[in-house]
């Protein structure tokens, strides 16, 4: 008998205790990290070739205290390794563990290595040669504070490496979780299994080996063992005889295909069928594409589980149509999957609340340096069992059908019926749908062409965290249904009071760009990588008047963002066109906007630069301005911070002198409460009326505050 020690990830080492138990270990016990359990020669290959859950499995050579490197050296070079192994092998020390005296694995491991070479040396020995891409022996040193324990590991290859995937998606599971998976999901061998968003196949491979009764290492070429001098190959032939026989016993029997995968990437489930056909398990597969948004219970006359693995943030990146993802999803269960049990594995916890159902089991688990969980869930049977086919097809005719968020719902069809129709008549693709119509749903919903935007605005701080997530959550979920639009196309932002020039600052690096109409007019629009889009659609009927008014014109855009009203004035004939900003990033951008709509030529200026200063500096005249500052700014590249109520005036007076007698000046800001000096104003000489009503769209009619217009002129006397 010998002692061993199989290790596995925090949070499986009861399971993992079972399987050892059922292979035929004895006295398996937990330990950290692992189970440590005795086992003749037949049951330590049985648990090498069948276990799913172990990462390695290791021999232990020797236990020894270690307060100074040359305890450890000490230790090592101690052990009569020729007992294990012989000079012609190529070995490899994997060290892990630090303590106040060996604080780096590399010099921990270079230790071992010293130890190990010298044993062979004083024995008259050639000194064994180091590989670490592919050894013939492992060595395992663990440290923990003052104790090391030496194994030889007898694995190899991690165990997690079954061999069959040849290529994966994006983010693949580990083979050994996916089979704790599985083992924690309540699927019973026989029923059917259904992964609706597979990839590469991993769980349902993992799961139809167990039915099939394939040893995961059973195609292992490559062992840790086999140039062990403790190695008894007539015991391995015999286990491994057993495993082959009783594969192909079980492959004899005609089991019809219960194992479903769907996709929505055609390409990963090619890599999912011949990741199948390497495990043996081809012939039990059936494999579809298809968005989960549609999916339809394969095996409608015996229930089975539905398990999945679906993608969250911390996995592909943090994309808000997840939340939208998990809805639907969760929508689909209680449709198509009435009377089954479900299994789903995820990094984010609130992303399973959103497939409202309640959990009855759950589990915690590591995938990598993540924190995961995996919900148990029983779907009740319907109450009818008509289905209908296309029940997440919306209706608009129809009465709102969403399960949460109903008044919300209610409002934005309601919404919808009045705006749409006034949109396509003004020939607008992007404009507000929502705006913070009921007080508990605290967002705004835009729609530019076919996507949605959601920006939720932060909820007062008397308002519960959980709380406020939730209703969002709702919200977004009704926003599914009410607008049909797909999963993918529903962007979420969360929006805050912007502190200097957050607001500009990147989200992501998506580059994903594309156009909308606004009068006649063509603006890119950007809806991941920024806070805000590109385009501001409050300002809308502001650009439209600029357009009717720079006819003939030279026309200056100040604080020019993405040059949008720039385009409008250049498509209204005005006569030159200048368009000043600090950021490069939006500059080139309304440069993308200008040749869009086909407007080049030397009259249209593009200028890099800080407002402030250029504006001091400048010496030219126009006869129509447009100024659009921050509500506040202290950017490190401006000179000085800038407040649009403090310095509205000093920016008047440099207006004023760089424009033309009968010129004027659009002035806007969105500042809440901001008061114009119309004394200061009048010791400058010029007039103001405010038109803040005047440009205020239909979709933004609710919000009387959201900016501030006003027309200036120089009185006929300056």
């Amino acid at each position: 008998m010998k002692q061993l020690f199989a290790t596995t990830a925090r949070g499986f080492e009861e399971l993992l205790k079972s399987e050892l138990t059922e292979l035929g270990a004895q006295d398996a016990k937990v330990a950290q990290g692992g189970v440590r359990y005795w086992a003749d020669d037949e049951t330590l290959y049985r648990t090498l070739l069948w276990s799913r859950l172990s990462s390695r499995i290791l021999l232990p050579i020797v236990q020894a205290k270690v307060f100074s490197d040359l305890d450890l050296y000490s230790a090592v070079v101690g052990v009569n390794w020729l007992d294990y192994f012989d000079e012609k092998v190529h070995f490899f020390v994997d060290f892990n563990g630090t303590n106040q005296e060996i604080r780096h694995t590399q010099f921990g491991a270079m230790r071992v290595k010293d130890g190990i070479v010298d044993y062979f040396a004083r024995h008259g020995r050639a000194r064994p040669n180091v590989d670490k891409e592919q050894p013939d022996i492992r060595i395992h040193a663990y440290l923990n504070r003052d104790d090391v324990v030496l194994s030889l590991d007898l694995s190899g290859d991690a165990l997690h490496m079954r061999g069959y995937r040849e290529d994966t998606g994006k983010a693949p599971l580990r083979e050994t979780l996916a089979a704790a998976i599985v083992l924690r999901s309540g699927w019973q061998r026989g029923t059917p299994l259904v992964d609706p968003m597979c990839g590469s196949g991993t769980l349902l491979i993992e799961a139809a080996q167990m039915e099939a009764q394939i040893a995961p290492q059973l195609y292992r070429l490559h062992w840790g063992f086999d140039f062990w001098q403790g190695h008894n190959q007539a015991a391995w032939e015999k286990v491994k005889e057993e495993a082959l026989a009783l594969a192909e016993a079980e492959k004899q029997r005609e089991n019809l295909p219960h194992f479903y995968g769907f996709d929505l990437d055609h390409r990963v489930l090619q890599k999912a069928k011949q990741n199948a056909k390497n495990a043996g398990v081809a012939h039990l597969m059936q494999w579809q594409q298809g968005d989960v948004a549609a999916i339809k219970n394969p095996s409608p006359n015996v229930a089975g589980t539905v398990i999945c693995n679906p993608p969250y943030g911390e996995r592909l990146g943090t994309t808000p149509a997840l939340i939208a993802l998990y809805s639907v999803f969760g929508q689909r269960l209680k449709q198509q999957f009435a009377g089954w049990n479900a299994s789903i594995f995820s990094g984010e916890p609130s992303l399973l609340d959103c497939l409202r159902l309640r959990s009855h089991r759950q589990f915690k688990a590591k995938n990598g340096p993540l924190d995961c969980v995996q919900k148990n869930y029983q779907i009740a049977e319907r109450a009818e069992q008509s289905v209908v086919e296309n029940a997440l097809e919306f209706d608009r005719t129809s009465s709102v059908t969403s399960e949460v968020a109903v008044d919300f719902a209610n409002r934005l069809q309601k919404n919808i019926k009045k705006i749409e129709k006034w949109a396509k008549q003004q020939g607008l693709d992007a404009y507000r749908l929502y705006d913070a119509d009921l007080p508990e749903y605290n967002l705004a919903v835009d729609r530019y062409a076919d996507h949605i935007v959601v920006q939720e605005y932060a909820a007062p701080k008397n308002i519960d965290e959980n709380k406020a997530r939730q209703r969002l959550l709702d919200a977004v979920n009704a926003t599914l249904q009410v607008t049909g639009i797909e999963t993918n196309k529903l962007i979420l932002k969360v929006r805050q009071k912007q502190k200097g020039t957050n607001q500009y600052e990147k989200l992501a690096n998506n580059g994903e760009y594309f156009y909308v109409n606004e009068y006649g007019a063509k603006l890119w629009v950007n809806l991941t990588d920024y806070l805000d889009t590109g385009l501001f659609l409050d300002h809308r009927l502001t650009r439209k008047m600029l357009g009717e008014m720079a006819q003939g014109k030279d026309f200056l855009n100040l604080f020019a963002y993405t040059g949008s009203a720039t385009v409008h004035a250049a498509l209204g004939k005005a006569k030159s066109t200048t368009t000043v900003d600090m950021s490069n990033t939006y500059l080139n951008w309304a440069e993308q906007n200008l040749l869009l709509n086909d407007i080049e030529g030397k009259q249209h200026k593009l200028i890099q630069a800080d407002c402030l200063q250029w504006l001091a500096k400048c010496d030219r005249q126009f006869d129509l301005i447009f100024v659009d500052p921050p509500t506040f700014s202290n950017s490190k590249r401006m000179e000085d911070s800038w407040d649009v109520q403090r310095d509205h005036i000093k920016l008047m007076t440099n207006l004023k002198r760089i424009l033309r007698p009968n010129g004027t000046i659009v002035f806007s800001n969105n500042k809440r409460g901001f008061k114009i000096d119309f004394a200061k104003l009048e010791e400058l000489g010029l007039s103001a009326v405010e038109i803040s009503h005047k440009t205020l769209p239909l979709d933004f009619e609710r919000n009387k505050q959201i900016h501030n217009c006003w027309l200036l002129q120089k009185d006929k006397n300056n």
